[in-house]
């Protein structure tokens, strides 16, 4: 793939992402993302691939939806952009989220001693849920610290002195000469 076709394959993601958010009025489409777009190298055909959050059934109507406003989509392109040809579109279900979510349930499961369980058809959920992570036996130092409320990481800061030097530098600038220090410029 060139750097030409990946300039024009974000491109292309951004604008059909727009096209859909700001053109497109139909209701049997729901909240849809375009993930990537793959164009071939004469540009006459791309795949865009969309992740949609809702229930199988819903995705289904989904997709058949945007199959038929993807001409409608095209026509806009063309008007927008600079192309000597816009690609014609086939659209596909990206769902790699959701395999992403069943791996991770299978983690947590695994962690706490059980069995995975079979996985539940029509189960529509895309994104895991939190969990907070508390101090156990055994955790090192170096392990993140979860915020307990939230169920997110906290970054650790640096603490600084009061000098306003951050610990654990020796002060000095990387010449390994005077301590750094601001100069007021005249």
């Amino acid at each position: 793939m060139t750097q030409r076709t990946q300039r024009i394959d974000e491109l292309l993601r951004q604008e059909i992402g727009r096209a859909l958010e700001r053109e497109i009025t139909d209701p049997r489409i729901g909240f849809v993302t375009v993930t990537k777009v793959e164009t071939v190298p004469d540009l006459s055909r791309a795949r865009v691939w969309v992740s949609i959050i809702g229930t199988p059934d819903e995705r289904k109507k989904t997709l058949a939806a945007l199959k038929g406003a993807m001409p409608f989509i095209r026509h806009g392109l063309g008007k927008k952009l600079t192309l000597r040809r816009i690609p014609e579109f086939d659209v596909h279900l990206d769902d790699t989220m959701e395999r992403g979510t069943r791996v991770l349930q299978i983690i947590n499961e695994l962690s706490a001693g059980q069995t995975p369980s079979a996985a539940e058809p029509g189960a529509g959920e895309s994104l895991p849920t939190p969990v907070a992570r508390f101090h156990h036996d055994g955790d090192t130092v170096e392990e993140v610290a979860m915020d307990p409320s939230a169920g997110l990481p906290q970054k650790p800061r640096p603490r600084a002195s009061r000098s306003g030097e951050f610990r654990g530098g020796s002060g000095r600038n990387a010449a390994g000469g005077k301590p750094n220090s601001r100069r007021r410029s005249r």
